[in-house]
């Protein structure tokens, strides 16, 4: 069974990005009109939410690495995709595939979340990848956590992106859920090396939940924009 959707391992070409002035409390076509291969896969709200951030920190000249947005959405269950690898300027989806959260942070679903060594959770908001290395969980991905409080401990605690074996359809087949980790975002043996390759070198990560404890530490966005409750758009 294939494991992730792979719509195309490209890196963005050279051109002129788009404007994210979306507000995403605003009729989902909005947001889907200029990305349409995510609608049905990803609400508009969560989607608005990591182009702000990306499109902030980009003119903070913290994200290096232009064009490729990767979006966890913890909203969705453990047995759903829910990490999508996004090319900006293009507005296409170049990859999607199942996650795990780390074991702190729940079962099937995520709905704990710290930025504390040994909490073995995982940590929400933005960042930016870095450099690959080899470790013991093999070929993995660097992150560096952009919000102070919430995940800039990342480095510290080891966050990093990595394949793992409890990452896969027979392991839900077999316990309703994947597998969890210390609280990084594991990935599928079956295409951990493609996604890291593709998102190494200073792009720009989100990871999501609609929880208010995020809303009320995150300086990425204005206040209006977490805080607000949106009208339901859960994958419009």
């Amino acid at each position: 069974m294939v494991l992730v959707t792979f719509v195309m391992l490209a890196f963005p070409v050279q051109g002129h990005s788009l404007s994210f002035n979306i507000n995403p409390f605003e009729k989902n076509s909005s947001v889907f009109s200029r990305f349409p291969e995510l609608s049905g896969k990803i609400s508009s709200r969560v989607l608005a939410m990591a182009l702000e951030g990306y499109q902030a920190l980009k003119e903070q000249g913290k994200v290096s690495r232009d064009g490729i947005l990767t979006v966890i959405d913890f909203d969705r269950p453990s047995v759903d995709e829910r990490l999508f690898v996004i090319d900006v300027n293009r507005g296409q989806l170049l990859y999607s595939a199942l996650v795990a959260h780390g074991r702190g942070s729940g079962d099937n679903y995520a709905d704990s979340f710290s930025n504390i060594p040994g909490s073995s959770q995982s940590s929400l908001g933005f960042y930016t990848t870095g450099d690959t290395y080899d470790g013991k969980n093999g070929y993995s991905l660097k992150l560096q956590g952009m919000e102070s409080g919430i995940n800039d401990k990342a480095e510290s605690r080891s966050i990093v992106i990595h394949g793992a074996n409890y990452v896969s359809y027979d392991f839900i087949r077999k316990h309703g859920r994947l597998g969890r980790s210390e609280g990084c975002p594991a990935l599928s043996f079956d295409c951990f090396q493609q996604v890291i390759d593709l998102i190494k070198g200073g792009s720009c990560l989100f990871i999501y939940h609609d929880g208010k404890e995020y809303a009320d530490k995150s300086t990425i966005f204005s206040p209006d924009l977490v805080k607000r409750q949106p009208v339901s758009d859960q994958f419009s």
